[in-house]
Parts: C-alpha cells; structure tokens; sequence
C-alpha cells in the first residue's frame, strides 16, 4: 500500500516551503513554463469572469485555511488491481535476462533508444530550463536503460509524448519504450502493452488552491469542475458518476495545472507524486483528502519485445540493488524526497510470472 504520509496533508510544510524557495531559480522557472502554457491555452480557456454567481463570488473570496474531511467522509483508497480477465496479476512480469533477441538487436543496429517521455512532469521528467536537458527519475531509469543496451554515452532519442498517446506510440513502433510515470493496468495489457516489474507506487490524490473550500473527493467536490489526461488512472476514478463531479478531460496532465491557475477547473485528481511535483512549481495549491487508489508504475513497452522486458527488467533490478546506496534511492533522494515531504521510500518489490 502506499505509504499516506508520503502524499497526504491540507497545508504544505513550512520546512518544505522554505526548501522550495531556496530553490530560487529552478522552481520559478519551472512555475513559468507552466504560465507559458496558461498563455497557449488561454485563447480556448478563457477565464471566467470576475463577476458571476453570489456563489461563485463567495467561492473566489474565500480564504479559509483547508480543513480536513471528517474519516466518514474520506473514500478508502482502492486497492490496485490484481487480477485481469484471464486471472493474471498485470504487475507479474518476465523474469530479468540479459539475452539479445530481435528487438535488443534492433536498437543496437539502429544505435540509438527511441523512448516516450513527458518534458514536463517536475521532477520526473522536465527540461532544466539552465542546461535544456531533461532531467528526473524518470529521465535517470531512461539512461541506466540506454547505458545497459548500448554501452556508456549512449545515444537517446526523447519523443515527448502525451498521457492520451502513450499506447498508440508503442503499436505504431514510434518509441521502443514508454517511460512516463504509467500506471500498470489490465486495460493497457489488453492493448498489446507489456510492462517492466514495477518501479514506483503512487495513488490517485486531489490537489486544489490553498483557499478551496474542497476537502477531497468526498461532498464537497460534488459539482466541481475536477480534471484529469485522458486514458489517465484519474479519468477511469471520475468516470464513476457516484462522485458527482463534473470531468473535464485534457491530453496533457501538467494542462489540468493551467485550467486550475485560469480558474477553469476547480481541481486535478492525478497520482500524488506527480502532484507534488505540481505544486512544488506552484505553492498556491496542494494536495486535500486522502489517497483514491493504489498503483503501480512500470516501463511500456510492445508485447512482443519479450526479449526487450527481460533486459529493462535486468536493469530494474541493478537499479533497486543495494539499499540506501542504490541508484533508485540516490534518485529519489535527489529528485522526489523534497516534494514528497522528505518522507523515505523503497520500492516496489518485484513480481515475475514465469
């Protein structure tokens, strides 16, 4: 299960605040990389006008410190799932080998890893806006990757893909993988996807304004304007109408960020570790309520690179090796502890099907 402390809490940290501003540079850099899309998006979302409904006054003026739900009222977070259609767990994956097949052969004959990546998830995969590089765990499992198929130095080709497109770039052979904070889930098995064994757990969270009214996905989010990328984990959570929300759906996570600073979405249900990210690039908003889901991040790739999944799952498991002087802990020290409260992880244990 995921550890709640790691993601949870109504206010941030004065700790981390002042961490976060000591970042100087980088953090308002990254905050304006997200108003550079505001500016793109603005000629669709126009902002709502400052006018409007006595409630939507009220609504705007309020700035009452987040309260947390009563217990009654906050949804247990679900377990992730374990079983598909024919009693498989989709988080089983093939054990570790270091055999060329044909696609292991295809890469190195081609000399470069074609792979499917976000530029703008902080922290997980964004472009310091110092160097131009992408940088972030995600970024730093891509090159321990590349390095194991190809050698030291090896050349990487980053296709920046959107949440929506992450199935599609792997069937029509676009990228050899898709390293993208993606959720294993039956549903992208079933589209001939196959998933390395998983290398981070997260869950589904809500993160809001400091002065919403919004405790979490519970009675006072009913109505709401809640947004989520489409073929997201968060999409299939709103999709139960029992929540009463109103879903709005965009390609693009980090666009869920921008509707919620134009005032054209009242919240973002996203996984926590992205949305710590978020409001690590933004301290006006943070996460409320508690964790919806459990889940399980894993490397993408086509089904029939079986050969491919055993050599990533190789790596995977060279990256979890050695406790706290692994490469996954000094990436997360590096990249995630700050954001996510400077809680300490571990991760995920493996699980192989054959």
């Amino acid at each position: 299960m995921t550890d709640r402390r790691r993601f949870g809490g109504t206010d941030p940290d004065s700790r981390v605040r002042a961490r976060r501003i000591d970042r100087g540079f980088l953090a308002t850099a990254a905050a304006a990389l997200t108003m550079v899309f505001a500016v793109l998006l603005h000629t669709v979302w126009a902002p709502a006008p400052r006018g409007g409904t006595a409630e939507a006054r009220q609504e705007e003026t309020a700035a009452q410190p987040q309260r947390p739900a009563a217990p009654e009222q906050r949804p247990a977070a679900s377990e992730r799932e374990k079983e598909c259609a024919d009693g498989s767990d989709p988080a089983a994956s093939l054990k570790p080998a270091t055999a060329t097949g044909e696609a292991v052969r295809r890469i190195d004959e081609r000399g470069f890893l074609k792979v499917g990546v976000d530029q703008n998830s902080y922290n997980w995969s964004h472009r310091d806006p110092q160097s131009g590089e992408l940088v972030g765990f995600d970024i730093d499992l891509v090159k321990a990757i590349a390095e194991d198929l190809l050698g030291p130095s090896a050349r990487i080709v980053y296709k920046a893909i959107s949440t929506d497109q992450r199935a599609e770039a792997l069937a029509g052979n676009d990228v050899d993988l898709v390293v993208r904070t993606m959720t294993i889930l039956c549903e992208h098995l079933d589209n001939d996807v196959a998933f390395s064994t998983a290398y981070f757990e997260a869950g589904q969270q809500l993160l809001v304004p400091h002065r919403s009214r919004i405790t979490g996905l519970n009675s006072s989010a009913r109505g709401k304007r809640l947004c989520t990328a489409g073929s997201s984990t968060g999409e299939k959570e709103l999709s139960d109408d029992a929540h009463g929300v109103k879903m709005i759906r965009v390609p693009n996570q980090l666009d869920c960020l921008v509707l919620l600073q134009l005032g054209r979405a009242d919240g973002v249900v996203t996984d926590n570790a992205l949305a710590a990210g978020q409001a690590a690039q933004d301290p006006s908003v943070g996460l409320v309520g508690e964790p919806l889901t459990s889940e399980l991040y894993g490397v993408a790739m086509s089904r029939k690179d079986e050969d491919l999944v055993r050599r990533v799952n190789h790596v995977l498991e060279e990256f979890r090796e050695g406790g706290e002087s692994s490469q996954w802990q000094k990436s997360y020290r590096k990249w995630l502890d700050e954001v996510l409260d400077g809680e300490s992880a571990t991760p995920p244990k493996p699980l192989y099907r054959d």
